[in-house]
């Protein structure tokens, strides 16, 4: 279940700065910047606190290769399902969910990466720490 809260928030995060639909964090501050500043302002400093936590957590545990690899490994599954005809890529509001959908996983793996190895190998990351 962790994994999949910590995929779900990455896809909510990139999903509310931006998707094909009129929802979402750019449409709206384009449309209303200039009545609502103080608001797309703030709604715009909550969106940065979720992707540094996001990205930093990522960076740390698996880094920019890990990442690499985890969007690599996302992008030849849809390539496999483009070749086996599954995946209609002239289709841009499809294609714009699958760009979050790979860039929610790569986040999710990122921060839940210490839990999976852990499972994986029995052994546990520990943080550095400073002694005062």
């Amino acid at each position: 279940m962790g994994f999949f809260l910590r995929w779900m928030v990455a896809f909510i995060l990139l999903g509310a700065t931006f998707n094909p639909t009129d929802v979402n964090y750019v449409h709206w501050v384009s449309a209303n910047y200039q009545t609502q500043l103080p608001m797309s302002v703030l709604l715009g400093l909550l969106l940065t606190v979720g992707y540094i936590i996001y990205l930093r957590a990522t960076l740390r545990s698996i880094g920019a290769f890990g990442m690499f690899l985890v969007l690599a490994i996302i992008a030849a599954m849809l390539w496999v399902l483009y070749d086996y005809g599954l995946l209609d890529i002239k289709n841009q509001t499809m294609m714009t969910w699958l760009g979050i959908f790979a860039l929610s996983i790569v986040l999710g793996v990122g921060l839940s990466w210490s839990l999976i190895r852990r499972r994986l190998s029995g052994q546990a990351d520990v943080d550095d720490v400073d002694e005062e």
